[in-house]
């Protein structure tokens, strides 16, 4: 299997997945907004990981991943009619808080930049 397939075949499964996740699970425990943000695919094409950012509380991010692995089945079947392959990876759905942790960076350099903006009188620094 070529890297460039898998690569193909992951981008498709990531677009497809978030597109059944969003208008086609009616599962309650699906709160907050969801979207995915990655697809780990084998090389072997068998088993894939679902990296998924969740916009809501901790509870609420716990319930929809453990309600997203219990409609893998489901959305495993949904993947396999949308894409020709000898198999369908088995899915299994992550937590992917990269987004979380990217807005907190920037809170805190945001946060120092005001520190230093304090720290000066908007004057030239002089040596004393």
């Amino acid at each position: 299997m070529t890297d460039n397939r898998v690569r193909r075949v992951a981008e498709q499964m990531k677009k497809d997945i978030g597109g059944i996740i969003n208008y086609e699970i009616k599962d309650p425990g699906v709160a907050g907004i969801t979207s995915v943000t990655d697809v780990d695919l084998s090389k072997d094409l068998r088993h894939a990981e679902v990296y998924i950012s969740i916009y809501g509380r901790d509870s609420e991010k716990e319930k929809t991943l453990q309600a997203l692995n219990r409609a893998a089945g489901f959305i495993r079947s949904e993947i396999g009619k949308r894409i020709r392959l000898r198999y369908t990876p088995e899915i299994k759905f992550l937590l992917d808080n990269s987004i979380e942790y990217g807005a907190y960076i920037e809170s805190v350099i945001k946060s120092l930049k005001e520190e230093e903006n304090d720290g000066h009188d908007g004057g030239p620094e002089q040596d004393h």
